[in-house]
């Protein structure tokens, strides 16, 4: 099992085609490169050899609020827990970040319910959430799915899915 590392920036190039290969069959966002390579520190990969095959960021919008984003596992990798691991590394680098509450907006919620996220409308999202949103071409008719996870409703470590 190839294991979940923070990215490095020779991964971003290979990132911006596995997120957008998904945003063109409309089961993510789009991302540009000039973001990931901005935001490389808030990205997991899992690495098989020089190949990545899944990634994942964990951003700080604020002291007490994270987004998990650009979840995205190759398809010849997917159903082998990889995604289950990234989510794992997002929401155990949150608590030791000391962030409380961490949500996602997705068109799989029933992924992340497994991990204890909620959904909830969006309107609920602090509005500072939204300052990538006015740049989707889908604003204002987002029809992703807001959920939220608060950790410290989390009963352990162990609740935090892990292969």
């Amino acid at each position: 099992m190839n294991p979940v590392e923070k990215a490095r920036i020779s991964d971003a190039t290979q990132m911006h085609q596995l997120i957008n290969y998904f945003a063109d069959k409309g089961e993510m966002l789009a991302r540009p490169l000039s973001e990931i390579y901005e935001s490389i520190r808030d990205y997991f990969v899992v690495r098989e050899g020089e190949r990545v095959i899944a990634c994942a960021a964990l951003h700080v919008n604020w002291s007490d609020l994270a987004e998990i984003k650009s979840v995205a596992v190759a398809e010849d990798s997917q159903r082998q827990g990889t995604g289950d691991r990234l989510i794992a590394a997002c929401l155990r680098e949150a608590k030791e970040l000391g962030i409380p509450t961490v949500f996602c907006l997705t068109y799989k919620p029933a992924f992340f319910e497994r991990f204890g996220f909620a959904q909830v409308d969006k309107m609920e999202l602090p509005q500072k959430v939204w300052n990538e949103c006015y740049r989707c071409s889908k604003f204002p008719n987002c029809d992703e799915i807001a959920l939220i996870c608060h950790l410290e409703t989390l009963a352990s470590d162990s609740s935090t899915k892990e292969e």
